[in-house]
Order: C-alpha cells, then structure tokens, then sequence
C-alpha cells in the first residue's frame, strides 16, 4: 500500500483560531465537498507562513461561510490571515494509481475558489509512469 494525496485545499486563508475548542480545523463543507474531504477525516496541515505542520481531523463548519479556523493545541500554530495547505490522503495499492484523481482547490485570499484542478497519474504502454495536472474536475475532461 501507498500513501497518496486524496484531496488538497491550496492557500485556504485562516479566518480564525479557538484555543479553548477541544481540537480539529474547521473548514466551509461546501470546500470539503468539492474536494473530497469528510468530516472526522484526518488530514495534514502546512502552514505556508510559519512553516508549522500538524494533523488534525476536520468538523464541518457553517455551509458557505468560507471558515477556515484551527481549534485547540492547532490554534497555536497559525495568525489569522495564514494561508495553508489542507491535504488528505489515502492508503492504495500501487496498480490503482491511474484510478485516483486528487482534487485541488486554490484560493483567494477571502476564501473564494480561485482554480479548480486535478492530479493525474497514469501508466504508459512500457509501464513509464505519468503525471499531469489538469484544469477543472476529472469527469470535465472525459
């Protein structure tokens, strides 16, 4: 089994930081949705400013709110305004690759959806792997 990007929120700005929450992110399910992020998902976090990266699980925050806020211990590793990197992952067989299509989302600094792309993996007839990232979602480009 291989370790692979499932699912990627790219420069999601943070908009706040609850340090006497109990723990996790909490992120707009619109964004999560789009992605492929569930609720109670693990997932790990690079701040783009600090440097700091962590793991945490994601709660669903109010729908359309655009939210990105770093509860518990997580709260000390960001300011608000810190952009960050939201990644998931998921465990698969190596001869599975071609069948995941990570969603990435970049954003702009209110949190509003920027691009919209995905990650493609692919063999080739010589069994040379191959790799593209590609605009829109991966049912747009069939």
């Amino acid at each position: 089994m291989r370790k692979v990007v499932a699912a990627k929120l790219h420069g999601i700005t943070v908009t706040d930081a609850d340090l006497n929450y109990h723990g996790s992110i909490t992120l707009d399910p619109d964004h999560c949705d789009e992605a492929g992020i569930l609720p109670l998902e693990y997932v790990d976090i690079w701040n783009k400013a600090s440097g700091a990266r962590l793991s945490t699980y994601v709660i669903y925050g109010e729908r359309g709110s655009r939210c990105c806020v770093l509860n518990g211990a997580a709260a000390r590793t960001c300011q608000i305004g810190d952009e960050l990197i939201v990644c998931s992952s998921a465990y698969i067989e190596k001869h599975r690759i071609t069948e995941i299509k990570t969603r990435v989302l970049t954003f702009n600094r209110d949190n509003s959806v920027r691009d919209r792309m995905f990650y493609d993996a692919g063999v080739k007839d010589d069994g040379r792997m191959t790799f593209a990232v590609r605009k829109g979602s991966p049912g747009d480009n069939l």
